[in-house]
């Protein structure tokens, strides 16, 4: 039994059960208030409220199987089909990559680019997708992880796509207890946000971490004050001429509403920092 069906059942016995106790109770009090044999109370009611909650249990498992199995068969369709989709992904980013080694003319650079930033967007939204249901389906564990690993790692994955954009980081050796895939994609969409939203000139990240907060900064252009109340909702984009679908920034507030992290933005002339407050996950 998977932790949504005890979950279900333990819920619907604790309703049953609180019911029976306040029913218990104003019979007793009816009981006691009209002189009744209250003997009969403990001995002929009492072992029918037991038989009562083990029927209710039985009828419950036996009413709620169905919808258990068929459950059970969704997801493990959803799991399937997410690991079907994995491979033709990786088969577009591998042939990619042996183009990229092969093909010498300008022309053709340029239109396998644009391949290529299609294939990182589509890879992008299988990893999205894939956590998301899986998410849903089975529990998230926590974990400990050293703040300043997770971002360098985070970090190394823009390498090949960050081209002139200087990423500097001064983060000390912090321990965080969290949702590791969940907040690698948070930090991974705010890296990558930086990037796009950068200044062709002399481009740069600065990421830090003082006083709980861990800042993401980037020079470009300030970010509009009417826009900063709707800038992680779903499908915004600011600038619409960017690749992407506006969803990165609504998937980062969403994790950090649920694990009690707090975001904000600044802007200044030079550009725009994110700031998540860590100190509720700082182990």
């Amino acid at each position: 039994m998977n932790s949504k069906k005890r979950e279900f059942l333990i819920s619907i016995s604790i309703i049953f059960t609180f019911s029976l106790i306040i029913i218990l109770y104003l019979n007793y009090f009816f009981i006691s208030l009209f002189g009744l044999n209250q003997e009969s109370f403990v001995y002929i009611i009492m072992p029918l409220v037991i038989v009562g909650l083990i029927i209710f249990l039985s009828f419950s498992m036996t009413v709620l199987k169905p919808l258990f199995k068929s459950d059970e068969k969704l997801e493990q369709s959803i799991k399937e089909t997410i690991h079907e989709l994995n491979i033709p992904v990786s088969t577009i980013k591998m042939n990619i990559q042996l183009l990229e080694k092969t093909i010498t003319d300008e022309k053709s650079q340029k239109r396998l680019e644009r391949i290529k930033q299609a294939s990182n967007n589509l890879l992008k939204l299988y990893e999205n997708m894939e956590y998301n249901i899986k998410k849903e389906i089975d529990k998230i564990d926590k974990q400990e992880i050293y703040l300043d690993d997770l971002v360098k790692n985070c970090v190394e994955k823009f390498y090949d796509i960050k081209k002139d954009v200087k990423i500097s980081m001064d983060i000390p050796k912090i321990n965080i207890f969290t949702d590791l895939n969940g907040f690698e994609k948070t930090i991974d969409n705010l890296i990558s946000n930086a990037i796009k939203y950068n200044v062709k000139d002399n481009p740069l990240v600065e990421i830090s971490y003082k006083n709980s907060i861990l800042s993401i900064f980037n020079t470009g252009e300030q970010i509009d004050t009417k826009n900063l109340f709707i800038v992680f909702d779903k499908y915004f984009q600011e600038d619409t001429t960017k690749d992407g679908f506006g969803l990165g920034l609504a998937m980062v507030k969403e994790f950090c509403d649920k694990n009690k992290i707090s975001i904000n933005i600044d802007t200044t002339e030079l550009g725009n920092q994110f700031n998540l407050n860590l100190k509720k996950i700082i182990k």
